[in-house]
Formats: C-alpha cells, structure tokens, sequence
C-alpha cells in the first residue's frame, strides 16, 4: 500500500512537472510574439523630424513642441523661454527665425522620449536593396512633395539600405501623443509622418499598412522624422 502511494506521488510530480512545463513555455511564447509586434520605445530617438511650414502669404507663426521627452538637438535653436520658435513663414516653405534673423529651410529637431509603444502588427517587410524605391513610392502616396521625400530618403537609406529586410511601420497616434504640436495661427491641413523600422534577417508576413492620402489646403504643415527599433 505505501508503495503504491509513493508511485502514485511521484507520478503527480511528474505530471506537475509536465504541466508548468507546458504554462512557462506558453507565456514564453506569448511574450515573444507580443514584443515583435509592440516596442517600448524608451531606449530610441525620435531622428530629425523636420517642419516645413507652407503658408499662402508671408506670415508670422509660432510653433510650440510639447514634448513628452527631452530634446536632444534642434536647429534652429529651440527657445526655452518661449517654449517654441516663432518665425516668418514664406509660401516655398523656407522660415526666417526670428530669434537669430537667420535663413532655414525647416525646422529641426531630435530627441529621446519618456516611453513610445510602437505597433509592429500591421506595416510593411521591405528588402534593403529595395529601400529607396519603396520609401519613394509610400511617401507619395502619403502626399510629399519629391523635395520631402527626396529629403527624408536622403537621410534614411543610408541606415536602411544595407540591412536584409526592414520591417516597417508609419506611427500615428503612438507617435503624435508623444510630440503634441500646437502651431499659431492653426494650419488648415497637417501631416505628420513618422517611420519606425527595424532590421531583421528575414521576410515576414504582416498585415499591409492602409496609407491614407494627405490633401493640402490653405496653410499647411508637414512633418516627417523616423526611429530605429532594435
């Protein structure tokens, strides 16, 4: 009889065994395929969003970036005690700051944000080689103009060209919650582009991204920056 219910033990620990075996393997799992797909973005740098600023007539502006992060860079200089850059904004695009009086074809800025959460479920899975015809083709489709898509594949492809695969996704709401602009006087029409990427080794199969076309009208603004995802 105690034999028996010494077997009879043993076999539960062993089924035990086997049962959190199984549970830690499955949460294993479910925390990968949970982090491919979503990215805490408090180790990446949001990287040279830039604004061009597209008014019908020359005017005064104000730009305010509040930032859930610290800047890094900007250029022109971004004012602390303003809290923004107000400059004259031209209909071709270009700025005069009028902090300094100096000339810019935008205005720059980098930094690091308090925490991102990028969703990776749904964009693209390019090859590297085939980076610049991509990047060209979507950021039409997005509504830049060659001069900014020119200028954002300038910046990108060197990073992106040379990897296997990229996969890709344009952050909306994950990214503009994190770097609110608030522009005086309002723009009619906005847009706001921003690429998280990472490399990775191999083809994947993801959800295609919808593109929703961008119409301007009136004073508009558009914004393009990006961030590497490891």
């Amino acid at each position: 009889m105690k034999k028996a219910v010494r077997v009879f033990i043993s076999i539960l620990k062993i089924y035990a065994y086997f049962v959190a075996t199984i549970v830690t393997a499955y949460y294993v799992y479910a925390f990968a395929i949970n982090t491919a797909n979503r990215q805490d973005g408090s180790d990446v740098l949001a990287a040279k969003p830039v604004i061009y600023l597209y008014p019908q007539k020359e005017q005064e502006t104000f730009i305010r970036l509040d930032y859930h992060g610290k800047l890094t860079t900007s250029f022109p200089a971004y004012d602390d005690g303003l809290k923004g850059w107000r400059v004259l904004a031209y209909p071709d695009g270009h700025v005069v700051n009028l902090a300094d009086n100096e000339t810019y074809n935008y205005l720059f800025w980098e930094g690091k944000p308090e925490k991102a959460d990028y969703d990776f479920s749904t964009g693209f899975v390019v090859a590297g080689k085939d980076t610049a015809s991509f990047l060209r083709k979507t950021l039409e489709e997005f509504g830049l103009t060659p001069k900014e898509y020119n200028e954002f594949i300038v910046y990108w492809l060197p990073k992106m060209e040379n990897n296997a695969y990229n996969l890709i996704h344009f952050a909306d709401k994950e990214y503009t919650k994190n770097a609110p602009l608030n522009i005086e006087p309002k723009p009619d029409s906005l847009l706001r582009v921003f690429m998280v990427y990472k490399p990775i080794d191999k083809r994947l199969d993801i959800k295609p991204q919808t593109i929703a076309p961008f119409v301007r009208k009136g004073f508009s603004v558009v914004e393009w920056g990006g961030s590497e995802v490891e």
